[in-house]
């Protein structure tokens, strides 16, 4: 197995906190008697991830994501632990370490507001020692990758929210990272837009084998690019695997939904599987996954089926009631 891009041992990070309490008395209290106390972003987590993955980095807000990834970029010291990034240490911020890495976050921007995004590109190009005409090619090619034309030369403030963050992207590809930092790529993007970026995304990923840690709440966008998902959740590492496995843990039960062209009673149905909702000519059923195969068979040959479903319920709704619940969390 060739070395892993990305290589996390036993992370860590603390913060000191300071607590006061409201008003002038709390003010003055806080001024002389000020208390601290440590709060754990991030708690011992361990994972590697192989050059050209894209793997999905999900958790309620809070539960470490954006700390981890800036970890991960060199922004922030860790307290403990070990991280490799293309055989680097981040945080020393070496030259060759920052060629090689982007770190794209949703809610920041890095295109001058009142600038075409195609100054603050042709600036970033500069940094990184691109010449001219190889600026000019890149350019051209992510473009047409991501559906940009005239929006590279009128001012950021006049592009809509999906025509910056694909300038956004332009200009932090620009460089052919060969590692990417995703978070909230899509944050609130429209449906069409946010089909745009992560087909660029996967795009970017079969040209050039880059590879992807990608941390976003909108659910489409891991499934559409990530086989394998890292959950965390109060800073630790609860689920590190494919997303397959995730969804048959969080919902052993399959969803089968029936139609019928003759009444049947509940009884003759209910031997089939868990009743959701019945009425003479429609039914929905929970069945064990396991005893999905034998089950659909027999339905098929038993009852006068018009018209058959089978569907897992939402990811975003399982991953919810999961963190809602506070049980189970060592999945």
């Amino acid at each position: 197995m060739s070395m892993a891009s990305i290589s996390v041992n036993a992370l860590t990070k603390n913060y000191s906190v300071s607590r006061k309490t409201p008003g002038i008395k709390g003010t003055l209290k806080h001024f002389l008697f000020r208390r601290t106390e440590t709060i754990t972003a991030v708690d011992e987590i361990s994972f590697s991830i192989q050059p050209g993955e894209m793997v999905g980095f999900i958790g309620p807000n809070g539960a470490g994501k954006t700390t981890t990834l800036k970890m991960l970029c060199g922004l922030i010291h860790p307290t403990s632990g070990d991280v490799s990034v293309i055989g680097h240490k981040p945080h020393s911020l070496e030259p060759g370490f920052l060629k090689q890495i982007t770190l794209v976050m949703g809610q920041k921007q890095q295109l001058l507001w009142d600038l075409p995004p195609l100054d603050s590109i042709k600036v970033n190009a500069a940094v990184y020692g691109i010449s001219p005409r190889e600026t000019n090619n890149r350019i051209d090619e992510l473009a047409s990758m991501l559906g940009l034309g005239n929006e590279l030369n009128r001012p950021v403030r006049k592009l809509s929210l999906g025509e910056r963050m694909k300038a956004e992207l332009l200009a932090a590809l620009l460089h052919r990272p060969s590692i990417l930092f995703l978070d909230e790529p899509t944050l609130g993007l429209d449906v069409i837009s946010q089909v745009r970026v992560r087909e660029f995304l996967s795009s970017y990923n079969e040209r050039y084998g880059a590879t992807m840690l990608l941390s976003s709440h909108y659910m489409g966008d891991i499934t559409s690019l990530c086989d394998r998902v890292i959950l965390i959740h109060h800073g630790q590492i609860i689920h590190d695997g494919s997303l397959i496995t995730l969804t048959e843990k969080l919902a052993p039960l399959k969803s089968v939904r029936l139609e019928l062209n003759k009444p049947q009673t509940r009884e003759s149905i209910g031997k089939y599987g868990l009743i959701e909702d019945y009425t003479d000519t429609f039914a929905q059923l929970l069945i064990p996954r396991k005893a999905l195969t034998s089950s659909i068979s027999n339905i098929l040959r038993d009852l006068p089926v018009t018209d058959l479903e089978v569907s897992d319920p939402p990811i975003e709704e399982l991953i919810r009631q999961l963190f809602e619940s506070g049980e189970n969390l060592s999945i």
